[in-house]
């Protein structure tokens, strides 16, 4: 059994998994924030880290960095990732815009993932929603040569939409990923198991920034 102090000794040298409010001043330095300079994935709207969590644990070769606006959720997928152990996942509440716009660096993540967000369906609120011209450019600028970026909606005309503007506001292609999709059930967000239970149908979509061969990270094994 560790003793007091040793106990709290390694509660100290555990990475924060949390990205606390003032931590963070201009754009991310991933290989400080992650302590090494393995590949990073993001995926917007993370939820309670299901997706986000499986993958940090099947692949120790990656870094994985999950957005999401809900306190509630962050604070259960910090706690879920603490029981697992994962000392390769960051959290970070804040304005997933705001995050690429300003905080994310050119040419930096190997993967994008965005998954079922809010389609916000009013029209009057359609400003709201994550994909926009200038979204779609800086998508572009984040991701590494060679890197993809993944979608899905359960909303039709949103995807098409989607669709649309990564053609016209971005350099990006659709191409295969040889990892994703992940077909079976373990390998989707709790948002499009729930869909799927109910039998909707959900639209993907699978793009990658040129200039290098191959994919940025492969699963281990």
């Amino acid at each position: 059994m560790l003793s007091k102090t040793t106990a709290a000794s390694s509660e100290e040298a555990r990475p924060a998994i949390e990205i606390l409010p003032g931590q963070v001043e201009g754009p991310l330095s991933f290989p400080l924030l992650f302590g090494n300079a393995r590949p990073v994935e993001l995926e917007i709207g993370c939820g309670k880290g299901r997706f986000l969590l499986d993958q940090a644990a099947g692949r120790a070769d990656a870094n994985f960095l999950g957005l999401e606006w809900s306190l509630k959720y962050l604070r259960i997928a910090r706690e879920r990732a603490e029981r697992r152990g994962l000392t390769n996942v960051r959290l970070l509440r804040a304005d997933a815009r705001h995050v690429i716009a300003d905080l994310i660096p050119d040419a930096s993540i190997a993967r994008v993932h965005v998954y079922c967000p809010d389609p916000w369906p009013k029209k009057r609120h359609h400003k709201r929603r994550f994909f926009g011209p200038a979204t779609a450019r800086h998508l572009e600028r984040v991701l590494a040569p060679g890197g993809y970026l993944h979608v899905s909606t359960d909303v039709r005309d949103y995807f098409e939409e989607i669709r649309r503007l990564l053609a016209e506001h971005s350099g990006l292609f659709e191409a295969g990923d040889p990892l994703f999709p992940i077909e079976r059930m373990e390998g989707k967000t709790s948002y499009e198991v729930k869909y799927l239970q109910a039998g909707r149908t959900i639209d993907r979509a699978s793009y990658a920034r040129g200039g290098a061969s191959g994919p940025l990270s492969r699963s281990p094994g």
